[in-house]
């Protein structure tokens, strides 16, 4: 039986959330775990139960908006310097873990405090 665009698009988007939970699962310092398109719209994402959310929608949809163009931009470089690993932001509150794949950026908020960054990175990649 042939899959329609919509039934393959349905498949993907459960697939990048359960990715999303499997991140989540690596640490109990990750709060956030999200999917975003090349345009910095949302396919999937879950905050880890019982934290709140440290940025408003419009406030959030920047933020992807921001990360996505930079991974455009960032493209165009990587021939040059090699495919991007991944791309770590901090901030006071929170840490951000960056990694893309086939398009699809991979967005993970982890607790300021968190100071085993490099084993989490590692379990996220064996994830995505």
């Amino acid at each position: 039986m042939i899959k329609t665009p919509e039934q393959k698009w349905k498949e993907s988007i459960i697939n990048y959330r359960k990715k999303c939970q499997k991140i989540l699962n690596v640490s109990n310092s990750i709060r956030y775990a999200g999917t975003i398109n090349e345009y910095g719209r949302t396919l999937s994402g879950i905050i880890r139960p019982g934290k709140k959310p440290l940025l408003k929608s419009d406030q959030a949809k920047n933020e992807f908006f921001t990360i996505s163009t930079l991974n455009t931009l960032r493209k165009k470089s990587s021939s040059t310097l090699g495919k991007l690993d991944y791309l770590l932001i901090k901030h006071q509150k929170v840490s951000v873990l960056v990694f893309q794949k086939n398009n699809i950026t991979f967005y993970v908020t982890i607790e300021s405090n968190e100071k085993n960054l490099s084993n989490i990175v590692d379990k996220i990649k064996k994830i995505i």
